[in-house]
């Protein structure tokens, strides 16, 4: 019987990444049967700016993965990042809608939608929506309302949105390239299966995502997504720092930045001071968001940090310093089918095409929604039936 190919794809603002899996038959994680990495042109902050350039990368990602796997590439689910992702939380309720007065999946559904009804979607479009909170009576439940006797039933949500001009562009690209998408998830959560425990969602934990010209963080409480936010600044802008600081190329500055070349002549301590001056920038900025929403030093589960930035060597040490939490680096082994595959910065794009593998399509779709809102997912459903034939 002939494998079942997933396939995830990565447009991120420097490098288009492209990662075919297969089932693993013993039940694990799909096993990386290609990969592919092409510099991204045409996308600046995670937007796509140049369809056109876009579409030949994309096209020659598919090709190298395609040659690599001896399979033709048609479908794959892709991750949709940039600084127009956002969440933002809205608050539903609804009467039971049974003589008996026993909540129903339809109640739930209709809380949900009545919650998305107080939030501003002007020129956005819902990605993923996780119940936080239900409340039956007034009184908090720790768990779902289904079945339950109650009048009146509330939920807290978070939606997390982008711009819905992102969406179609994303999509647009994968389309001229001769990609038909099937599933799609945002960036900052795409990883959190794969990276963070149970016991880590449950206690509080944040994953923060450093990539060329975006620093994602994405918090996670009682075993649910929390908050999200996207900021405007990147790894790049250290390579530009060292590059104005050194007084040395941008390609020299990048290869100084994640110590794959030493230049003697330059004092190592005065490369500190620049790198760990920006990593500064991008973790006061976070902490600030943490501030905003009450968890700056009140994650005990800690950091874990992702994303090319998270190479360079002083990162763990400023994130410590500025969070006040504890801090990891992420290093994840994906298995493949010629042995483990240690390249890290095909985490979202390998995340992506494990979470729309066939055992675990329908897993994905529960986490993402909360199991319970019907509603939004057949809207999900519908916008894609109208983009792509």
């Amino acid at each position: 019987m002939k494998q079942q190919l997933t396939v995830g794809i990565d447009i991120g603002t420097s490098m288009t990444r492209v990662v075919a899996c297969v089932e693993d038959s013993a039940g694990g994680l799909p096993k990386i049967i290609a990969s592919s990495s092409v510099e991204t042109h045409g996308v600046r902050h995670g937007y796509i700016t140049s369809r056109e350039e876009a579409v030949i990368g994309l096209k020659c990602a598919v090709m190298e993965a395609e040659k690599e796997s001896g399979t033709k590439i048609k479908t794959a689910a892709i991750a949709i990042g940039g600084i127009g992702l956002a969440s933002e939380c809205g608050v539903g309720t609804t009467v039971a809608s049974r003589a008996d007065g026993i909540l129903s999946k339809l109640d739930i559904e209709k809380a949900i939608a009545d919650a998305e009804s107080t939030i501003d979607l002007k020129n956005k479009t819902i990605l993923h929506a996780f119940p936080i909170v239900f409340k039956v009576d007034g009184k908090e439940l720790p768990t779902r309302p289904e079945g339950i006797s109650g009048s009146k039933l509330e939920v807290r949500v978070l939606f997390v949105t982008c711009f819905q001009q992102h969406l179609d562009d994303l999509l647009a690209v994968a389309q001229e390239a001769g990609i038909r998408v099937t599933g799609f998830t945002a960036t900052p959560i795409a990883a959190q299966k794969l990276l963070l425990t149970d016991l880590q969602r449950n206690f509080g934990c944040t994953l923060i995502d450093i990539g060329a010209e975006t620093v994602s963080v994405s918090v996670f409480e009682n075993n649910t997504l929390t908050s999200l936010f996207v900021f405007g600044i990147g790894s790049l802008d250290i390579t530009k720092d060292i590059a104005l600081g050194l007084r040395v190329t941008p390609e020299e500055a990048e290869s100084i930045k994640l110590g794959s070349v030493s230049f003697q002549s330059i004092p190592k301590k005065k490369l500190d001071e620049i790198v760990e001056a920006r990593l500064s920038d991008i973790f006061e900025l976070i902490d600030k968001y943490f501030k905003k929403i009450g968890r700056s030093g009140l994650l005990p589960a800690g950091a874990i940090i992702v994303g090319g930035g998270s190479r360079m060597q002083l990162v763990e040490s400023v994130a410590k310093s500025l969070l006040r939490i504890p801090v990891k680096v992420a290093h994840v082994d994906f298995p493949g089918t010629k042995g483990p595959v240690k390249d890290n910065r095909l985490l979202i794009a390998y995340s992506i095409a494990a979470e729309n593998s066939e055992p675990q399509q329908g897993a994905k779709i529960r986490r993402s929604f909360g199991g319970d809102s019907e509603g939004v997912i057949e809207t999900i459903k519908s916008f894609f039936r109208q983009l792509i034939p």
